[in-house]
């Protein structure tokens, strides 16, 4: 059913956006006694995951920014700051002389777990309001990711 004309309220994209924006907000909260912006968050947790699957710690810039649906150019700028903040660490990468391997250090394993369980949290509480509609809303998006990713 489309939106009548001059009614954006109805418009699935404008309510896609004030949804975002208020898990956003929650987020924003959620994540600020770590210091932390979501996109910080996002690719902590990505490298976090990435290097515990491979297990060798050579996961790259592109790895990390491709996994977590991010521009790689705004990936390397967010890393650069992760790593003056001492989350993270940048060195050549074993096989690859024009790529950097990303690792957590101790401390950024330690506020990746920590945020992580926050986020969680805030996940939970926010979707709670849905129910047993969460897991419709959730195939619903990825639906529209997969279709959208083509």
């Amino acid at each position: 059913m489309k939106a009548e004309c001059g009614k954006p309220y109805d418009s699935p994209g404008f309510l896609l956006w004030q949804v975002t924006n208020l898990w956003q907000k929650n987020l924003r909260h959620a994540l600020h006694s770590f210091d932390l912006t979501h996109v910080q968050f996002i690719l902590l947790a990505s490298t976090e995951q990435l290097n515990s699957l491979s297990g060798r710690g050579d996961v790259t810039q592109v790895q990390i920014a491709q996994h977590a649906h991010v521009d790689p150019m705004m990936a390397s700028q967010v890393l650069r700051n992760l790593e003056k903040k001492g989350l993270l660490v940048r060195k050549e990468h074993p096989t690859d002389t024009r790529a950097k391997s990303i690792a957590l250090t101790a401390i950024g394993e330690q506020i990746v777990s920590e945020a992580l369980a926050i986020v969680v949290q805030a996940d939970d509480t926010f979707f709670s309001k849905l129910g047993e509609d969460q897991q419709t809303l959730a195939n619903l998006m990825k639906s529209l990711a997969n279709s959208t990713n083509n």
